[in-house]
């Protein structure tokens, strides 16, 4: 019995599912509309404009070879902020949009199945300069920060969401990626799911080695409570989810890790 179940979860990994597809009848080529990129949001919203990515002043310059190799998983944070400047490089370095094609379609920084793009970006902020502490979410089209709500203990909320692990609530922020899978079932239909997934260690890996260019730190987290990490962000569990997660916080230049 063990083994039965064992398979069907490995089922998952595999891209045997693509045979039983009748691609002809997705969504996308039955001329469907694209669902947007970007969630909408109230037009009275609290928005903080960010540093636009080409006008960064205090990022530096890091050799790509050093940030692969000093890339480690840290989970001891400084009690440091991180700035709005470094925020700013953070979330472009992971959900940045290099080019519009149209509503449903952009080419970002990270590489997506089909530039389909599924993820949002919500931030758990406790410590960033300029920002008060609250639940965020990235506005990718116009490189701007949309501010949701104020949550009381959010740093113990956080940490117990997250089966108790310390380091979210340690964090300047943690970065909460969630999944709107109709973005990827539109053109994929049932093998949309496994491409999600991949498309989430993208976005991960990009964080990590942007972290190594500001003495910063992250350690991706993908054990958490799925239910009460969604009722931390106030989003449906069905139609969006939490997928993945990532504390962020200042480091020494020369720390061990765990890793």
């Amino acid at each position: 019995m063990k083994n039965s179940i064992m398979q069907q979860y490995r089922y998952f990994l595999k891209d045997t599912i693509r045979k039983h597809i009748d691609f002809s009848k997705t969504h996308q080529n039955r001329g469907i509309e694209p669902p947007p990129i970007e969630k909408p949001f109230a037009d009275d919203a609290i928005i903080t404009e960010l540093p636009k990515p080409d006008t960064l002043k205090y990022i530096p310059d890091i050799r790509l070879s050093d940030a692969i190799k000093n890339r480690k998983s840290r989970r001891a944070f400084l009690k440091k902020p991180l700035t709005l400047e470094e925020l700013s490089f953070l979330l472009w370095a992971t959900q940045g949009i290099r080019h519009m094609v149209d509503r449903g379609h952009a080419y970002r920084i990270v590489p997506s199945a089909g530039c389909r793009h599924a993820l949002e970006t919500y931030l758990c902020v406790l410590n960033i300069e300029g920002l008060q502490p609250g639940v965020y979410r990235y506005l990718p089209l116009a490189h701007r920060l949309l501010f949701e709500f104020t949550e009381d203990r959010l740093k113990e909320k956080i940490v117990e969401a997250a089966y108790s692990q310390p380091y979210p609530g340690n964090a300047a922020v943690t970065f909460v990626w969630t999944a709107i899978p109709y973005r990827m079932e539109w053109r994929y239909d049932l093998a949309a799911h496994k491409v999600i997934a991949i498309d989430a260690g993208h976005v991960c890996q990009n964080l990590y080695l942007a972290c190594e260019a500001i003495s910063a730190g992250t350690c991706a987290v993908a054990a958490y409570d799925q239910e009460a990490m969604d009722r931390l962000l106030r989003i449906d569990g069905m139609d969006e989810f939490t997928i993945y997660l990532a504390p962020v916080g200042k480091v020494k230049n020369k720390m061990e890790s765990l890793d």
